[in-house]
C-alpha cells in the first residue's frame, strides 16, 4: 500500500507524459486523450522491461546514451509542436476510417514520448528498488510485480485526468475560433516540453 501510496503521488505530479495526454485531449477530446494515455502506458512498459534488464543503468551511467535519448525525445516534442503550430486549422479528430488512423498515430505519439523520456529509466531504477528486500528469494519476480502495480496505477490516474479535462473542455471544442487556438497552444506546450527535456540533467 505504501508503494501505491508513493506511486499515486508521483502520478498526480504534472510531467511531460500528463502534460502531453492533457494536451491532446483539451485539443482534441476524450478519445485522443485515451490514445494517448494508453501509448504512454506501453512505453512506461518498454521502461519497466529495460529497468529488469539493466539496460536503463547503463543508459542513465552513460553520459553519451543519457544525452542522446534526451535530444531524441526533445527533437520529437519539439515536432509534434511546430506540426500543431503550422496547422492552419484545428486539430479535431475526424471520423470514418480516418479517425481510426489519426488516434493510431496518437497512439504511437504517446508511446514515443514516454520511450524516450529518460527521466521516466530513472524513476524506475530510484523508486523500485526502495520497495525490494535485500534478502528476497525472487527479486526479478517482485520487482516486475511492483512494475506492473505502478503502471497499473498510472493509466488509472490518466484515464481519470482525461474524461475530467474533457468533459471540462468539450463546450471550447465545439467553438471553431477556440478549437483554432487550442490547437496553437497544444503546440506551444509541445515544443515547451521538448526544450525542457533538452535542458534536464540526471
Amino acid at each position: 500500500m505504501l508503494f501505491v501510496g508513493a506511486s499515486l503521488i508521483l502520478c498526480l505530479v504534472p510531467g511531460p507524459d500528463m502534460l502531453f495526454l492533457l494536451g491532446r485531449t483539451i485539443a482534441q477530446g476524450r478519445g485522443a486523450g485515451l490514445c494517448a494515455a494508453f501509448g504512454i502506458n506501453l512505453g512506461a512498459y518498454v521502461h519497466l522491461l529495460a529497468a529488469v534488464t539493466g539496460l536503463s543503468a547503463i543508459v542513465l551511467a552513460s553520459a553519451t546514451a543519457f544525452t542522446a535519448v534526451k535530444w531524441l525525445g526533445a527533437a520529437y516534442l519539439v515536432y509534434l509542436g511546430l506540426g500543431a503550430l503550422a496547422s492552419r486549422g484545428s486539430v479535431a479528430i475526424p471520423v470514418g476510417d480516418a479517425r481510426k488512423k489519426a488516434l493510431r498515430l496518437i497512439f504511437w505519439q504517446g508511446f514515443l514520448s514516454d520511450v524516450l523520456n529518460p527521466k521516466v529509466a530513472l524513476f524506475y531504477l530510484a523508486l523500485l528498488p526502495q520497495f525490494m528486500n535485500a534478502h528476497d528469494p525472487n527479486p526479478l519476480k517482485h520487482l516486475i510485480a511492483l512494475g506492473v502495480i505502478g503502471n497499473m496505477v498510472g493509466i488509472a490516474t490518466s484515464i481519470t485526468y482525461v474524461f475530467l479535462a474533457a468533459r471540462m473542455t468539450s463546450a471550447l471544442r465545439r467553438n471553431q475560433a477556440i478549437s483554432y487556438w487550442l490547437t496553437k497552444t497544444m503546440g506551444a506546450l509541445f515544443v515547451g516540453l521538448g526544450l525542457k527535456l533538452a535542458t534536464e540533467k540526471i
